[in-house]
This record gives structure tokens, sequence and C-alpha cells, in this order.
């Protein structure tokens, strides 16, 4: 792990994304001015990174068209220097080229990247009661109890040329089991993925792995072993416990992702009013660490980022 990694912590804030229905939470942003407006109040609150997707702005349904990216990217580029991180995930019912077309449009700093195939089961989500807004959320929150979302290699390769080598985008390689730190370790041997390496640990999505401390502390044995001190890593958790297990990275030197694409809530029973109050909840709790957020600057430079003025809107 990277010695600078205990000083500086790197908050990423994950907006929207394409899991949550807007029938859920009316604070989730769905429209293009309300993803701009939270966005930009979560650079404001101390979010480094901002982690992007996109949604039509009829439905809210999970959108990567890039016209609909259009309609919030140069507003949030604009009104905060927050480092913007294009989803290459899309949606998991998305065909790839569908889902690159935005990074491929707007050569942002960085994108994420899913480091394998996996189930990706949502359909428990619709098992709550509730009054369904659009009449496609139920469907596609069921349907994936037969939902592989496809990352093979050969896809994996593809997005490191097109968008690593070719226009200099950096990664977020999203590694949602064990497995996944191999085939990085694997495109890192192939000259395809290059340090610093900043790895995002993924729980409790149902497919992947759980929400146990153990794992992580496994995770982090096994990166140091393939890695050594080219990479940092990054914890995400799904749903309740997305605060503890973002705690525990920051015990143990990583960063934290925190927003509305991998929780709904603040507290226990109490929605989020906004992706900003969860950035300043967590911010609270590492700061309380000993630990001091890292400017998007500073984030850019640990990260080896292009810079903000590359990016095409």
């Amino acid at each position: 792990m990277l010695d600078d990694a205990m000083s500086k912590i790197i908050l990423t804030c994950a907006v929207t994304g394409s899991i949550h229905t807007p029938s859920m939470s009316p604070y989730l942003p769905w429209k293009p001015a309300d993803i701009a407006e939270q966005s930009v109040e979560a650079a404001r609150a101390g979010a480094t990174i901002l982690h992007l997707h996109a949604r039509d702005p009829g439905n809210g349904r999970p959108s990567a068209a890039p016209e609909h990216f259009a309609q919030f990217l140069p507003r949030i580029a604009r009104e905060c220097d927050a480092v913007i991180n294009i989803s290459t995930g899309g949606s998991a019912i998305m065909a790839l080229e569908e889902r690159l077309r935005p990074a491929l449009r707007f050569c942002p700093e960085m994108c994420s990247l899913n480091m394998g195939s996996m189930n990706f089961a949502l359909y428990p989500m619709a098992e709550k009661p509730r009054d369904w807004l659009f009449d496609w959320e139920e469907p596609f929150l069921r349907g994936t109890d037969d939902l592989v979302f496809k990352n093979t290699p050969r896809d994996i390769a593809g997005i490191l040329t097109r968008l690593g080598q070719e226009r200099g985008a950096r990664f977020e390689f999203e590694c949602y089991d064990v497995g996944h730190l191999y085939m990085l370790r694997h495109f890192a041997d192939r000259g395809l993925a290059r340090p610093p390496y900043f790895i995002q640990f993924v729980f409790g999505v149902l497919g992947g792995m759980g929400p146990d401390p153990e794992t992580l502390d496994h995770l982090i044995m096994l990166a140091d072993k393939l890695f050594g001190a080219d990479y940092l890593f990054s914890v995400l958790a799904a749903g309740r416990h997305q605060m503890p297990m973002a705690a525990r990275a920051a015990e143990r030197g990583g960063h934290v992702r925190v927003g509305l694409e991998d929780n709904l809530m603040i507290a226990r029973g109490q929605l989020a009013g906004s992706n900003a109050e969860q950035v300043r909840h967590i911010r609270e709790i590492v700061e309380g660490m000993g630990r001091d957020v890292a400017t998007p600057a500073e984030a850019r430079a640990m990260l080896g980022l292009k810079g903000a003025d590359k990016l095409a809107v």
C-alpha cells in the first residue's frame, strides 16, 4: 500500500448509480439538474471524487446516453474542482458498447472498471411493498434473478486500451470478489494496467462479497502480496453496512466511498436527504480518526491523473 495512504484520505461520492429506483427515495437524484446540484453540494461538503452515472430525465431509468450526461457534466465541471469519474459499468443490463459511450465521448480523468463477470442480483429489493412511480422499476429489479453482469477479460482489455492507453484515463478498479484482484494483477502483468492502482473493494451486492470486516482484512493482505507499495484501496458497502465498512477502511489506512448509489439511508430507518449529508457524516468520522480528507489537487497527484482541463465538455 502506498506510504501516503495514512495521511490523506480520498473521499468518493457515488451520486446516483443504476441500482436504486426513483420510488425508493424522493432524495435520489435522477433529473439532470438534481444530479448536478447534488454533485456540486457533495464536492463542497468534501467529496474528492464524484462517481457519476446518468438517468433518463423522463422516467429515472439508468442511461448511458451521452446526451443525458451532457445535461449535467458541464455544470459540475464549472462549479467545482472534484475529480469526475464516469462509470463504465452503466447498468448491468446494458451491452458493453452502450456502457462505454459516455466515457469515450467525454474523456474523463477517471473511469470505474468492474474486474470480472458476476451475478448481480437486485431482486430482493422488489419485495418491499411500495407504490411504484414508473412501470419499469419493478420488472427491472425482479429480472435480476437471471442476470450475469458481463465483464470478460476481452471486455476489460478493451476498456483499458480504449480509455486508458488511448485517452489517458485512470481507473477505479472495482473488485467484487477475491478473484478480481488476481484479474487486476493479470492485466498489470500484461502492461495494460499501470500503478498506482486505485482498488475499490465492493461489499454487499448479492453475487459478490458480503460486508465482513474479516474479508476486508484478507483482501488487504492479498493486495499487499500482489501489488506491494503500488496501490491504494477504497471501500464501498451497500445499504446499512456503508458507514461501518467505510470506517473500517479508514482505520486500516484506506479510502472511502459513500453516496446514494450505494445506500439511501443516513441512519436506521432514516433516508439520507442528499449525497452531501452522507459526505459530511463520513468526513466527521474519518477526521475524528485524525485523517485529513484529500483535496482534488492532492488526489490528482496521488493517483497520477491527467487533469480536469482534459475533460471534453
